[in-house]
């Protein structure tokens, strides 16, 4: 958490402070999100806890509608984006409902709370030359860290998965029988996630010939490995894939997440229906999935304008 919130966060009156705990802790051990997530939903209930105290209340029960929308509206004359204004409006509505759950409040204020709906942004994707180029670009590499590497980048755009979810592989999480990975999602959520051939042979490289050479009684059983032997930081994952697509012509400057949507993206227009790439990348909601949908139908559209004879 900033230095400034936390700052925030102390000064609160001490029945706001024990709510906001309260909330955190159901994040954390009843929700189980993870870290990055819960300082979201925290970070956004200590603006909205700051904001009432300003206007005189000190108990959760003072939080209501017209504190909500102040709230936001406050946000909106800072210059917040409507994807911003969205957001916290999402996490005003997961904490109020925590509340009247938890018994701190006689009602859910957020129910009636209306937010401006995020414009949806159509992520970056490769082309599939380029992405073929970016995941190749380490290929004929021989020393440890060009084999990890080629790993990274062949898995990356093979499973869609996320990088948290690459660099918490352990060794045993890879069926190379089946080429499935036993991977853990958000919310711990299990799934396998098939990976292609291009891959195996990747993988087969860095763990005959890559892997050991850096493995240290330090590397437990970790899949994927530092130039020290301790488990791969996501870090590094980003800094390869955004050198890669660096020295790739004409490819957009995108990182790990763009090689997820690429290929969510690939498979979508190679026939795979929405439900199966749903199932492929691991997420709750169909709705998340069918951004994918909005890219195929870009594409088709520039396909469109440019081939057919009355566009």
């Amino acid at each position: 958490m900033a230095a400034g919130t936390a700052d925030v966060r102390a000064a609160l009156p001490s029945a706001l402070a024990a709510a906001l705990e309260g909330y955190e802790d159901h994040l954390r051990t009843q929700r189980d999100l993870s870290d990055h997530t819960v300082r979201g939903y925290v970070t956004d209930a200590v603006g909205l806890l700051d904001h009432l105290s300003r206007r005189g209340g000190a108990q959760a029960h003072d939080l209501d509608l017209a504190t909500l929308r102040s709230w936001l509206a406050q946000g909106r004359t800072r210059g917040h984006t409507r994807a911003t204004i969205a957001r916290h409006a999402a996490s005003a509505r997961s904490f109020t409902a925590w509340l009247r759950r938890a018994g701190l409040t006689p009602e859910d204020a957020g129910l009636r709370l209306v937010s401006p709906k995020a414009h949806r942004t159509l992520p970056g994707v490769l082309a599939p030359d380029q992405a073929r180029a970016v995941v190749e670009s380490t290929s004929g590499a021989d020393e440890p860290i060009g084999l990890r590497d080629a790993v990274v980048l062949e898995l990356l755009y093979a499973s869609g998965i996320r990088v948290s979810e690459l660099v918490g592989l352990d060794v045993d999480d890879v069926d190379r029988g089946r080429r499935l990975l036993r991977v853990l999602g958000k919310g711990s959520k299990e799934r396998s996630v098939p990976y292609g051939v291009p891959a195996e042979c990747a993988l087969d490289a860095w763990l005959t010939r890559g892997r050991p050479a850096l493995a240290t009684p330090d590397s437990g059983p970790a899949l994927l490995l530092g130039a020290r032997g301790r488990r791969l930081d996501p870090r590094e994952v980003r800094r390869t894939v955004h050198a890669a697509v660096a020295g790739t012509d004409g490819a957009p400057d995108i990182g790990p997440h763009g090689l997820r949507h690429s290929a969510a993206t690939h498979v979508l227009e190679g026939g795979a229906d929405l439900r199966s790439v749903q199932e492929l990348l691991g997420h709750a909601s169909l709705a998340t999935t069918q951004i994918y949908t909005h890219v195929t139908v870009e594409r088709l559209r520039a396909v469109h304008a440019q081939a057919h004879p009355r566009a």
